[in-house]
């Protein structure tokens, strides 16, 4: 006999329904005291050892028996190899999935660019990769080649000359699918290193692993942390937090086809969130009758179910109109709009990282293949930020060139403004190229 689900049923309608929102949808990625602690002696040892501390660490988190940083780089040679070892139809795969992503953050691609003013002052901005980024990918059993793609392909796009990749193969396991990914989407170098001890080394630098100027990639909540602590020496994509999906549905897809794509996100972890909202209350019980009886039939049952009960819901709202306003309000990672005419409803969308459209999209061709990228801003902060991009591997550089009569003109405001903060150094400075 199968085992009922007890997810939550909102209704938009009910007095403290906000106040139920809040608390389903609030997550803190906060680390504990003995987690930041130990995540501070490590980079602290890092960054004084460097590849001694490195080798150490690696060897007690890892199980490894390295004897020096020799041990732990992997040649280009041996990405190559990975290539040989996977099946036809994976590299089919890869190879299919990052011309796609490779088509598409090429038209994210931004050109440098000046106008010149009647005067003759020439503004402008140029743009300009960055030299090195770091890309961090769980390792062992973990198996994200599709992360591998998503976070070196916008990168080598951009232009960045070197991205240096660290995964950790703990007892040794090596993801020959992950090094395939790394080998296709032109990673330059890779180090098989994990935790915030590879966070660190990136962001530091060692004798053998260069420092970047940006460090991207999900890792687990030393990772994450460790992240936290380097950011301002080094770039970091986001702090990323579960995987989530909001879908907004009529009422006319095929329930088991709404229960699965809840699924999609569910069995990712514990924490996970999925949820739906739609208008048809008795579209939700079919909904619900779909999740019970698809559960079990999944390899990850115990943690769907964990992540269903404990942050799922299914939203009841008044009307279509009422479903957009919740979607907002939640800010989705990823934001699957079911429904008969999405283009109807997408202006009014403000807050989500990717929006599927209609019914056939499933959130799933976006986190391979599609070609938009599936790192996404998570925990409500699609409210300001984005999806990883190329932009996020380039930098923007003003460019101010005056002419004469330009820095005359531009002079005399410069000169009333910084008087009136006092600075006369930068007041004469500007007054010097007035003209008499």
């Amino acid at each position: 006999m199968t085992a009922s689900l007890a997810i939550r049923r909102l209704n938009a309608a009910d007095q403290d329904f906000a106040q139920h929102l809040d608390h389903l949808l609030s997550w803190e990625s906060v680390s504990d005291d003995a987690v930041n602690h130990r995540v501070l002696e490590i980079i602290q040892a890092v960054r004084q050892r460097g590849d001694a501390a490195l080798v150490e660490f690696t060897n007690k988190f890892d199980g490894l028996n390295a004897s020096s940083m020799a041990d732990l780089i992997l040649p280009r040679e041996r990405l190559e190899l990975a290539l040989t070892r996977i099946s036809p139809e994976q590299r089919d795969a890869l190879e299919i999935a990052a011309k796609r992503v490779r088509e598409y953050h090429e038209h994210q691609k931004q050109d440098s660019w000046t106008y010149t003013e009647a005067d003759g002052t020439v503004l402008g901005q140029k743009v300009t990769p960055l030299d090195r980024a770091g890309l961090y990918v769980p390792g062992g059993k973990a198996t994200y080649p599709s992360s591998v793609l998503m976070n070196a392909i916008p990168a080598k796009v951009a232009g960045v000359q070197e991205v240096v990749m660290v995964v950790p193969t703990p007892r040794g396991e090596i993801n020959e699918i992950v090094l395939a990914a790394a080998c296709i989407a032109g990673v330059d170098r890779v180090f098989t290193v994990g935790g915030a001890q590879a966070v660190a080394a990136l962001a530091y630098g060692t004798e053998s692993v260069p420092p970047v100027d940006k460090i991207v990639g999900p890792g687990n909540i030393y990772v994450a942390t460790a992240k936290r602590h380097v950011f301002g020496k080094v770039g970091i994509d986001m702090i990323a937090g579960p995987s989530e999906i909001l879908v907004v549905c009529d009422g006319k897809t095929d329930p088991d086809w709404i229960a699965m794509d809840l699924f999609s996100q569910a069995e990712h972890d514990e924490d996970a969130q999925a949820i739906l909202v739609s208008p048809d209350a008795e579209f939700l019980d079919r909904v619900a009758a779909s999740i019970t009886k698809l559960l079990p039939t999944l390899e990850r049952e115990a943690i769907a179910r964990t992540s269903m009960e404990g942050r799922g819901a299914l939203i009841q709202v008044a009307d279509m109109a009422q479903a957009v306003e919740v979607a907002n309000r939640i800010a989705p990672e990823h934001l699957e709009l079911s429904v008969e005419n999405p283009q109807e409803l997408l202006p009014l969308i403000r807050h989500a990282g990717a929006i599927f459209m209609g019914r056939y999209t499933a959130e799933a061709l976006g986190d391979y293949c599609a070609g938009p990228n599936h790192v996404l801003p998570t925990s409500g902060t699609a409210r300001y930020s984005s999806p990883l991009g190329v932009y996020d591997f380039q930098k923007r550089s003003s460019i101010i060139q005056c002419s004469a009569d330009g820095a005359s003109e531009l002079g005399k405001v410069a000169s009333v403004l910084a008087r009136g903060e006092s600075l006369t150094a930068h007041a004469r400075s500007a007054e010097y190229r007035i003209k008499g």
